[in-house]
This record gives structure tokens, sequence and C-alpha cells, in this order.
């Protein structure tokens, strides 16, 4: 299949037995429909390296071919030259990208009337008014190069404020940059924030297109988008345009699931019989599109789903199955992404007490806020029997809230942080939870032993200014709890709190250097980047180091073009790129200078704050 042509669309039925094996948008060359690592089993992490890393060249190698345009199993037409991304932001396209452009489909219908079609040239859901970036937020940047760098991004990343800041590049309203398509550019915007786990957030941006302004590949974000939201009523308004540009096998089981929901039952059953008739449609894949329609209508259809020999999740299997309330296998789930377990952590079928592992890697990811997992652990309490209620984290989170005296507070916050037995996704989530909690404190010196998670917990959720008035005590104390506390108002405090003298910085370097020498690095990379190291001392801390800060690659000249342009969307999209990984242990130094340094310069000092406070937490 071919992303540019008419017969392109993805087909949702996933085994190897159908057809066509379910396509995904990949990051360059599509091959599946799931994110990376959905349905493979994650890498082991690698130890982290103490050693100082060489920077990484981090965007896309020079002789990248232009990728397909959407998510089918066989490549787009290629230009002929193979130098296709344009590391020139502000120049024109291309002869040979005009010609790769050309293969996009116009709009498949126009029964809009002129006043009731939106347009796509400036496009989004977050206007400026609202906290977006503004129309110009990606600045004279071509619609292909940040396209690719989109479909080149192994989400999720490193970094939850990060992703926080991403979010809102990706969702606000902007003008739609030359060298792509309107329909187009915001399917690439829904794809990065699906892979992200920000499912709710890709359904608004493929809604805020209108259905004769699709092209294929906005046809199979859509799928995705709601497949990841588990909601295949979704995909009903857009059925019949799709099946005008597809003949594939999924969109003719989706008829089938909009036929039965309609109330159509007949006609419902006998187009999932349709279906299920032919060889691709008896696996699991067809069973759950058949329980799906049996669940819309009076079909009397009655499914069982046997997952015994099913060895693989993937997307189809995931949104049809958390659609009807069916419980996916641990076995499979374990295979998936954590933004997986992010799409789930919504899911509104599912027992909300069977969904608290899910919503707290949400929250390490920033899909949740720290506020919507106080809900959830409040839903959880609301569904559980007082008297199993006993050492639940709800329980222990009401008394961080609730409880009278101070170092009752304080010993429940610990029962929730040290749960050792958790991943490091959860444990920072326990941090996120309380951090409202935390903020509500009065600073004394009980909390002494404890200081440093308070103020990392209060920082989780972006309470700088409370974090700041334990100032006092942390200057006052002694010990590693207070050195690391120091640390993070260091970074994270909106003015000078604490010291910051070299002499302090040091010794917080050799506290850290026993234990993680990439703190120690970190500290230095966060507070040279904040522009809280005197610019005399910069060069020599990073030769003592080895941290490479004077060092250009691709990736750190493009974001000095997008800094020097104002483009603070480009901005986001790039340093998300130098945190592309999943864990802050594995991010070079060098990579969180240039990550804060950047974010400030273009204006967003108070997300590079968090984003600094955040990498000395989870490092």
């Amino acid at each position: 299949m071919r992303l540019g042509n008419k017969s392109s669309l993805v087909a949702l039925f996933a085994t190897a037995a159908f057809l066509t094996a379910i396509p995904a948008l990949s990051q360059d060359n599509p091959k599946s429909l799931l994110p990376p690592g959905f349905g493979e089993p994650e890498p082991e992490p690698k130890p982290a390296d103490d050693k100082p890393q060489k920077p990484i060249d981090l965007l896309p190698d020079a002789s990248l071919k232009l990728p397909s345009s959407g998510a089918s199993s066989s490549p787009a037409p290629q230009p002929t030259d193979p130098n296709a991304v344009p590391l020139d932001l502000t120049g024109p396209l291309t002869e040979e990208e005009k010609a790769a452009l050309a293969v996009l489909t116009p709009p498949v219908l126009q029964d809009l009337p002129p006043g009731a079609r939106r347009s796509t040239a400036n496009i989004g859901i977050i206007d400026a008014e609202g906290g977006g970036m503004g129309p110009a937020a990606f600045g004279r940047a071509n619609g292909h190069y940040l396209s690719v760098l989109m479909r080149k991004l192994h989400a999720p990343i490193a970094s939850r404020w990060t992703s926080i800041l991403l979010r809102r590049a990706l969702t606000s309203k902007v003008d739609t940059p030359a060298g792509v398509s309107g329909a187009d550019w915001v399917a690439e915007r829904a794809w990065l924030l699906i892979r992200m786990g920000e499912a709710d957030a890709a359904r608004l941006m493929v809604q805020s297109v209108d259905v004769d302004q699709f092209t294929p590949k906005m046809f199979e974000v859509a799928m995705q988008a709601s497949l990841a939201n588990a909601d295949p009523a979704g995909l009903c308004p857009l059925v019949e345009s799709a099946l005008e540009v597809s003949k594939e096998p999924a969109w003719r089981a989706v008829r089938a699931i909009c036929s039965a929901l309609a109330g159509e039952s007949a006609q419902a059953s006998a187009q999932i019989d349709g279906v299920r008739s032919k060889g691709p449609g008896r696996g699991i894949d067809g069973l759950l599109a058949e329980k799906v329609v049996g669940a819309g209508g009076n079909t009397r259809r009655a499914v069982v789903i046997e997952w015994d020999d099913v060895s693989i999740l993937t997307a189809w299997r995931y949104g049809l199955a958390t659609a009807t309330g069916l419980v996916i296998p641990d076995r499979l789930m374990a295979g998936a992404g954590p933004q997986v377990r992010a799409w789930l952590a919504r899911a509104p079928l599912l027992p909300v007490n069977d969904r608290t592992a899910s919503a707290e890697i949400a929250a390490s990811l920033g899909v949740l806020s720290s506020a919507a997992l106080v809900d959830h652990y409040g839903a959880v309490s609301d569904v559980t029997d007082p008297a199993d209620a006993n050492d639940k984290p709800f329980t222990m989170l009401r008394a961080a809230y609730a409880a009278q005296a101070t170092p009752r507070r304080l010993e429940a916050m610990r029962q929730l942080w040290d749960v050792q037995t958790q991943s490091e996704p959860t444990r920072y989530a326990r941090l996120i939870v309380t951090a409202r909690a935390a903020g509500r404190l009065q600073p004394s010196d009980e909390a002494a032993e404890d200081i440093d998670r308070l103020i990392a917990s209060m920082l989780s959720a972006g309470l700088d200014v409370q974090a700041s008035r334990w100032a006092k005590q942390v200057n006052d104390a002694s010990g590693d709890p207070a050195m690391r506390a120091w640390g993070l108002l260091a970074v994270g405090s909106p003015s000078k709190v604490v010291e910051w003298s070299l002499g302090r910085i040091r010794s917080y370097q050799s506290n850290a250097g026993n234990e993680n020498a990439r703190r120690g690095e970190f500290i230095f990379a966060a507070m040279a980047g904040l522009g809280r190291i005197d610019a005399k001392d910069v060069e020599p801390m990073a030769e003592d180091l080895a941290v490479p800060i004077g060092t250009q690659t691709r990736w750190t000249r493009a974001l000095q073009r997008a800094v020097m342009g104002n483009e603070p969307a480009t901005v986001a999209l790039l340093c998300a790129i130098g945190l592309q990984k999943q864990n802050f242990k594995d991010i070079p130094a060098v990579q969180l200078y240039h990550v804060i340094s950047a974010l400030r310069r273009v204006g967003y000092a108070n997300e590079a704050r968090m984003i600094a406070a955040e990498a000395l937490t989870r490092s």
C-alpha cells in the first residue's frame, strides 16, 4: 500500500493470518498500528554510565529519505535526492520535496457549506488567551522538517515536565507551516500525542478538522485516536468517507460496529458476517469486532473472548477489548509501552481500582496532573469497603492531608514514598500525588529527615513558591537530605533563596559523586543553563566535569536557530528530542544544559526550572 494512494487506509485486523497486518504509524517508516514497544518486550535498562558522555547528534541523518505520509506497510514514493530533510528552517521547499508532497490526496468530500467549514490554515485546541503558545509558535520552520522531527521522536520521553510543555506546543492553535497540508499537519501532531500517551488530546486534535478535509493519513490517525481512547463509536462519523478511499476489511468491520451502535441490528449482523466469513476475520480480532457489534444492539450475539493463544497486544485488540470492558491479561499488558498504560488510566469502562498502577504511570509521564491523580485515589476510596481500607494508598494520602499532627502527616507520606518494590515511574508518581499535602505543611525542623523528598514532591507539581518557604530549614540543616534539598532549591526556586556559590555547588557534586556522579553533572548543567553560575566560571567547571557544552551538533544548531527565531514550539519539540530516553540516568548532562538554556531564552524559564528539579529528583 502506498500512503499517497486512495487505497492506503490502515487495516485494523492485526494477526498474521489477516490479509493486512495492522500497520502502525511508527516514527519514520510505519509498520504497525502501535507505539514503539507496544506488543514487544521492553528492553532491559542499561546501567547508568557514570563516565561523561559525548554529545549525541540527535537529529535525523542528513541522508534520511522522506518518510511516508501516513501509516501503511509500504513507503510512499521517495524523492530522488536522498538529502530530503531540510536543515534550513526558513528556506523554500526543493523540487524533490514538492514532488513528494504532491502524493497527498485532496479532500475526499465537499459536503459542508463554505461558511461552516473550518480552515486548516490556523488550527489547534488552545488559543493564546487560553495558554497556547500563539499562532507563530513554530515560526518559519518548514512543515516537512517539523513532521520528520515529530515522526522521529521516540516517545514517551524521560521528562514529565518536557512532555507537558510539548503537549502544550502540539495542541496550541498555530499557523500551518509551509510544506505540509493542514490536515496532515494536524495528523502528525495527533500521532505524536498518541505515542506520548495523550489519547484525549489527540482525539481533540482529530476532531478539530472537518471530515471533508481529511486525507488518508488523517483517517489513519483518527483510527489510532479512537482505539487509544477505546472509543470505536468515534469512528462512525468517518466510516462512510473512509470507505470512499479504502476497501480494507477493517473499515468494513467498523461499519458493522457503527450500524450496531445505531440500532440497525440486522444490517450490522449481515455486515459483520461478511467480514467474519473470510479467513482473516476468524481470529481474535474478528471476534472482538463481533463482540462490539453484539454490545451495540439486539444482534443476539454472545461472544466469549479467550486470550490463551494470543501472544501480542495490538491497538485493535486493546481498543475493542477495553471498549467492551474486558480486562486484558497482565502478560499482554507487560509487553506494552508505558504510553498504553496512560491510555488505560482513562478507560471509563474498567473498574477504577484496577487502573491505579496505570494512573500512576500516566502521572509520571505528565498525562495526569497531581490533582487528577489525587482525584483517582479518591475515586478508588469511594468504591472500597471501609473494612478493607487499612494500609491502602488512598488511606495514607488522606492522612497526609488531614491528620491533625505534623508527625502523622509526615509518616503517612513516608509510607507512600517508601514502596521499594515499585518501578521508578511509580515512585515518582507517589511524590506527585503528595505535592499539595507537602505544600500544606508549615516549615519546621521536625521534617529534616524528609526535607529533600518534601521539596521534590512540591516541585514535581510546580509548587515552587511553597517549596521555597523551606529555604531556612535547608540552609540551617546538614546531612544528605539537606544537601539534596539544597540542590532542588538551587535550580527550582524562582529566586535566590539558597546560596549559589561555587563552593556549595562543588560540595553538592562531591556528595552526589559517592552515590550518583550523573547528578553532580546535572546540578552544573542546570545552574549553568539557568544562568545561575557566573559566565566566567561556566567553562572551567564544564572542563572539570568533562561536560562538552561548547561542542556543536546538528541538534544544537537547530535548537540555536529556533531560539534565535523565537519559536517556542519548535524549541519544545527539539528539547523533547534531546530527552528521548526512558530514564534520566541515560541523558548526557550536556543535553540537559542545552534544553534548559534554550527554554529559558525563549521565555519558558519556569518550565526549565521544573525540568532541572525533575532531573535531580529522578537521576
